[in-house]
């Protein structure tokens, strides 16, 4: 059994939030160049352009992507012969709150969400747990702008809905959410499993490396279909038209009752932010 003190997890997340919002991944930067290539329309280039730009100055000095520097979403994946000494949550909070404090990130929570009193240091953070084997732990931080969590939609499909159900519901919340997510979007798909489950597989799915495709080939058909349906809306960059709505889609499914068909859409802005660390 490996012990890991909980104090080692306060470090790698103050770091990945601090890392997450200056450094967008690479293969975001290069999905993004990739489609201001193909881009036909002059003013969706001008835009994309001026997103490239902006991504770049981020990384050279090193200062936040976005002013909307989002919720701190959390991913842990712990083996099953590690201990961790502490507490696993506090120890994430603090991380944040480190994080936030020392890289001159924007504090966006609040205390009570009718009351609306900021925390003062962007804590609680969003924590999700998953128990894998081996000896390590694997963190991913993922800073959650809500101008693309807010167009982000759940719906309890009939099992009689099926395959065009999920492509209507998909291609609605997306046509809904118009240039209010900050388009280019990356959009994850949840499939299955309850109410719950389906909105976190959509936000996992946000994880996936960009480019890459599901593993189940009608999956992976799907979300070449939706992403060309997306892009077919003509909502373009931030919303002045284009081929350029969406830069990809990733769709999780899990198993469910016979009696459902849960469906989430996570909306990403392209500023796909996470950045992920092995201890």
């Amino acid at each position: 059994m490996r012990i890991i003190d909980a104090v080692l997890i306060t470090s790698v997340v103050k770091r990945l939030c601090i890392d997450a919002n200056r450094n967008l991944p690479e293969d975001v930067r290069e999905c993004i160049r990739h489609f201001r290539e193909i881009e036909s329309w002059p003013v969706a280039q001008d835009v994309l352009d001026k997103i490239i730009t902006n991504f770049e100055l981020a990384g050279e000095r090193q200062v936040p992507i976005c002013q909307d520097t989002g919720m701190a979403c959390v991913f842990l994946e712990i083996g099953a012969d590690v201990h961790i000494a502490g507490d696993i949550n506090a120890a994430v909070d603090e991380g944040v709150r480190q994080g936030y404090h020392e890289g001159f990130l924007r504090k966006s929570v609040v205390q009570d969400p009718l009351d609306r009193v900021n925390t003062g240091d962007n804590t609680p953070a969003m924590v999700y747990v998953d128990f894998v084997p081996g000896d390590k732990v694997a963190i991913t931080v993922a800073p959650k702008g809500f101008g693309s969590e807010n167009m982000s939609q759940i719906k309890m499909l009939r099992p009689s809905d099926g395959l065009d159900g999920v492509i209507d519901f998909v291609l609605a919340t997306v046509a809904a959410a118009g240039p209010n997510p900050c388009p280019p979007i990356v959009v994850g798909v949840g499939i299955g499993g309850t109410f719950d489950k389906a909105a976190l597989l959509a936000k996992k799915a946000l994880l996936r490396p960009l480019g890459t495709w599901n593993p189940k080939a009608s999956y992976a058909e799907l979300e070449t279909s939706l992403l060309a349906k997306i892009n077919a809306l003509g909502i373009g960059p931030q919303g002045f038209g284009g081929a350029t709505t969406a830069l990809s889609v990733a769709v999780e499914a899990m198993p469910t009752h016979i009696a459902g068909l849960p469906c989430a859409v996570n909306i990403n802005c392209h500023v796909a932010r996470h950045a992920r660390e092995l201890i």
